[in-house]
């Protein structure tokens, strides 16, 4: 760790300036570092910080939740096994998990599956809640998942369509 790292740690402007920076663009050298089944719990928060949420899992495992959203394009989970050993590091935001994606599934089931969304957007006329991941599309073409639920969030439907921020998608004239 440079001095800069130290200073803005003691500071406690790390994860201020993390967030506007955007860590993310560090994930693939903390991935790099890691092992599954020999990286610790310890190493993890090294690497990547407080993780955004914690989920219990069978057994006494835990996963922790990394999100990249709203100005990245992956969620991380990694699962910490009774051991303290990391077991999995996952990128979530891929076609499998977006299928797993059923109607009927509540609104926890859908997070603790794809981390926390980009955005929320209430539809009051149509009675709808929309949340939106950003991902990228092989090779690299920026997209969104959307998952609509009803008022008591339960999945309705799911879409895949562009990025709600990207260029194809601004007005102007």
């Amino acid at each position: 760790m440079n001095f800069f790292t130290r200073r803005l740690r003691a500071l406690g402007l790390y994860g201020l300036l993390g967030a506007a920076l955007g860590l993310g663009a560090c994930d693939p050298q903390a991935i790099k570092e890691l092992e599954e089944g020999v990286s610790t719990e310890a190493d993890v928060v090294q690497r990547f910080g407080q993780p955004e949420r914690v989920w219990p899992e069978a057994g006494g495992a835990k996963t922790f939740e990394y999100n990249r959203q709203p100005a990245g394009v992956q969620n991380y989970m990694i699962i910490i096994g009774p051991d303290g050993k990391m077991s999995a590091l996952r990128q979530v935001l891929n076609p499998d998990n977006f299928r797993r994606v059923q109607p009927g599934m509540g609104v926890e089931d859908v997070r603790r599956m794809l981390g926390k969304p980009a955005k929320q957007v209430p539809y009051k006329l149509q009675n709808e809640i929309v949340w939106t991941w950003k991902f990228l599309e092989p090779p690299s073409e920026k997209k969104a998942f959307n998952v609509v639920f009803s008022p008591d969030y339960r999945v309705i439907r799911t879409e895949i369509g562009p990025d709600p921020d990207g260029p194809d998608m601004r007005g102007g004239g």
